[in-house]
């Protein structure tokens, strides 16, 4: 099944017996945190690894901030292993579980009384100007074209699927899927996006031309932005949620689409998505839920 044609949200139930436990990179506290969840989840009858992934995994907990959710994204979606997230500091828009709330999440995790968003990850790769094509990577919030010189602005002609959309005179453009709306597109005066929409958008870095507008794409086709060096001595570089990947040179092609397989990501059943903005973005009142 594709990530599109699969509901957004459900109620399911899960049975552990193994489990993964992630932890944000050289972190005292958050190792010391994985140990005691580690002995928790060993006293239900459940075998834990720590920071490591294998296709078994029934569960993986990320103990840090959204950033380390990050970097596991890929190989969770690929081995469908459903995730979620301990934050160690203030809650994030993908790790809304506070540290407090451990014990009280993995319980309800065990016991069935879980909600499950399928969340569409992109996958892009570089089509070279001889055809030769990178690897694909994957990514949960975004993928980005950025300028490698100071002083002069990329050209990037994008299609969607056969159609001209426009060529982008800017800094760069940022490809972001829902969940990455509120990610470095917001930052760039792109729109928020609620996840469940099955939609890519396009944002461009500090357009040369004020006309120049984030658009929502359906995520159905492939996108591509084709690089047009002035002179064949500029290049720019592809991120990819925030790791750097490749070089684009003169007639270089970005591909981006949906992923085959959709983060499974476990979230709160009391905390929604309008109370997480309400929150991280300072509208209005907090939230006594938050």
């Amino acid at each position: 099944m594709s990530s599109i044609s699969q509901p957004f949200k459900s109620e399911c139930c899960i049975k552990v017996v193994s489990a993964g436990i992630i932890t944000k990179i050289d972190d005292s506290h958050a190792m010391q945190h994985a140990q005691k969840v580690a002995n928790w989840l060993t006293s239900q009858d459940i075998s834990v690894s720590i920071n490591s992934i294998t296709p078994d995994m029934d569960l993986l907990i990320v103990l840090g901030g959204d950033g380390t959710l990050l970097h596991i994204a890929e190989q969770a979606a690929r081995y469908s292993i459903p995730v979620t997230g301990i934050n160690l500091g203030n809650l994030g828009f993908l790790t809304e579980f506070s540290e407090d709330e451990t014990v009280a999440a993995l319980e309800g995790i065990i016991q069935g009384k879980m909600v499950m968003e399928n969340r569409l990850m992109l996958k892009t790769r570089v089509i070279r100007k001889n055809d030769h094509a990178t690897p694909y990577r994957f990514a949960l919030n975004d993928i980005v074209i950025n300028k490698n010189t100071l002083d002069r602005l990329l050209h990037l002609a994008t299609r969607v699927g056969e159609d001209y959309i426009t060529t982008y005179k800017a800094d760069g453009l940022i490809f972001s899927s829902p969940t990455g709306s509120t990610a470095y597109n917001l930052s760039a005066g792109g729109p928020l996006v609620y996840p469940g929409l099955n939609t890519i958008l396009v944002t461009p870095i500090c357009p040369f031309m004020l006309s120049s507008r984030p658009i929502l794409l359906p995520a159905s086709d492939t996108i591509t932005a084709e690089f047009e060096s002035a002179g064949n001595v500029e290049c720019a570089q592809v991120i990819v949620d925030g790791q750097s990947c490749w070089e684009m040179q003169d007639g270089d092609r970005l591909e981006v689409e949906p992923a085959e397989h959709s983060l499974m990501l476990i979230v709160s059943s009391t905390r929604n998505y309008f109370t997480i903005l309400r929150n991280k973005l300072h509208w209005g009142n907090q939230d006594s839920n938050s």
